[in-house]
């Protein structure tokens, strides 16, 4: 658990400061219900002071060697997999994720970032000879980076890492409700040894800190991962000041089932690829396109892995799904599950309300609507928690009509027992990524949107590139 000094300060300049400002917010346990900490909330004073610092530190920090950053990078990394049990029980608590998810996906996803980042780093080639002129690709800066609640860790060293791998030095607001394993990357930072004011933490909300970050004309580029609603409000503050804007915003992924995949593997791996993270990924794949000649065969299997799920106190081991993150969305999914039932969309399982059992805690109960329609809000909207829509369609145009049928464009997944046409199926469908048959992670395939779901990439070689600037310099041969 974070110390007391730690919650009450930010890190900039490479210290531990405590804030002259003495408000606080609580921090609560979504499976209880009760506050676990209390940390400082930030100001635009202290956006400015981490600002000052990450400038100072820039032009050392940008002029070190690809093997200095490496080195750097391999000890955040070693760090991270030696303290895993400690992030783990501090994302567990702070935003509910099962102790076995936490341990098995959100640490090590969040440490391969790092090693990804490191590993990019030492094949990039900064310098480019195009006929007499050189491409140069060098750090745009200071960069400011905002992340959410629901991938705390991951989302963090999503972004951090990719920046110190180019040069960048940091701001960073962590989500102020799930802030504990940020303080914990903090002091990974620290004890790795990095060079003061290359990373600062300032905790606050986005209408403060964020804000001020957004603004602040010393800041080069800032990325943030939240809502489109966010997204588009950092925008219109960093406007005036022209710097870069990196965007991964919202999702509704659809996973289309071609005729010909083997149903009775995929249904039930698409209902728990759409209630990962209890639903809380942005690019959950949560319309799930199946023909409708099969729609019985689907509800079947969909609704008998979900009755399966082990809903529960998110430190047991045998809890697939804890609750979810906070009261705000808790109420969320809320109002999307009644709205589903007011739309008429035909609920095989789950409903309104807490598991029988749960009377306290934000949990859910796993939730599946059938015969849902394309323009009905559950369709449309992200819901971020355990809802699954499946949506019949007659032909496989109709499908990829439907799948395309949203203001979102980040995920999507295919299925078939015949490679060309999920490939062709793929092509045609409107997003950043696609999964093919539930395919493995890829830390290294460049994962963002198309339309309101973002723009920019993250992992891999083009989110090192988010935080580089294009140099020519003709002549140069």
């Amino acid at each position: 658990m974070v110390d007391a000094d730690t919650r009450n300060s930010f890190y900039i300049a490479g210290r531990w400061a405590r804030s002259p400002h003495v408000e606080t917010i609580a921090v609560i346990n979504p499976a209880t219900e009760e506050s676990i900490a209390e940390i400082a909330m930030g100001t635009a004073a202290d956006v400015d002071r981490a600002v000052n610092a990450a400038r100072a530190a820039f032009p050392a920090f940008a002029a070190l060697s690809v093997e200095a950053r490496a080195a750097l990078l391999d000890r955040i990394h070693k760090l991270i997999l030696e303290r895993a049990e400690s992030f783990a029980q501090a994302i567990s608590l702070e935003m509910g994720a099962a102790i076995s998810h936490a341990r098995s996906a959100h640490v090590p996803f969040a440490a391969a970032h790092v090693r990804v980042a490191r590993e990019v780093l030492s094949q990039y080639r900064f310098l480019k000879m195009q006929r007499t002129t050189a491409i140069v690709r060098e750090p745009i800066g200071v960069c400011a980076l905002i992340t959410p609640w629901n991938w705390p860790l991951y989302q963090i060293t999503a972004k951090v890492a990719p920046a110190l791998a180019a040069g960048c030095t940091v701001v960073l607001k962590p989500s102020e409700l799930a802030p504990l394993s940020a303080l914990l990357f903090a002091q990974v930072i620290h004890d790795a040894g990095l060079p003061p004011g290359v990373f600062n933490l300032v905790n606050g909300t986005g209408p403060e800190v964020g804000r001020a970050m957004a603004a602040h004309p010393g800041i080069d580029l800032i990325s943030i991962t939240g809502s489109t609603r966010a997204g588009v409000l950092v925008a219109q503050e960093a406007a005036p000041t022209v710097k870069r804007v990196t965007q991964e915003l919202g999702g509704k992924s659809p996973n289309v089932l071609l005729p010909d995949a083997d149903f009775a593997r995929v249904v039930p791996l698409g209902v728990m690829a759409a209630f990962r993270n209890v639903g809380q990924s942005c690019s959950a794949p949560t319309r799930m396109l199946v023909p409708r000649d099969r729609l019985e065969e689907v509800e079947r299997l969909a609704a008998s892995t979900a009755e399966s799920i082990v809903v529960g106190d998110p430190s047991s081991e045998q809890t697939v799904l804890g609750p979810v993150a906070n009261r705000a969305q808790f109420n969320r999914v809320q109002e999307m599950i009644d709205a589903g039932i007011a739309e008429r969309a035909n609920l095989i399982c789950g409903g309104p309300g807490r598991p029988l059992g749960r009377p306290i805690g934000f949990y859910v109960r796993p939730t599946i609507f059938s015969e849902v329609r394309t323009r009905m809000r559950i369709a449309q909207e992200e819901i971020f928690g355990p809802v699954l829509c499946i949506l019949p369609y007659e032909t496989v145009d109709e499908a990829v009509t439907i799948a395309n049928d949203t203001v979102y464009g980040l995920g999507g997944h295919v299925q078939s027992e015949s490679l060309a046409a999920a490939r062709e199926i793929a092509l045609r469908i409107r997003t950043g990524q696609v999964h093919i048959n539930h395919p493995a992670w890829d830390p290294y395939a460049p994962f963002g949107g198309y339309k309101r779901s973002g723009n920019g990439r993250e992992y891999g070689a083009h989110g090192l590139e988010e935080y580089l600037e294009v140099k020519s310099i003709l002549g140069f041969q």
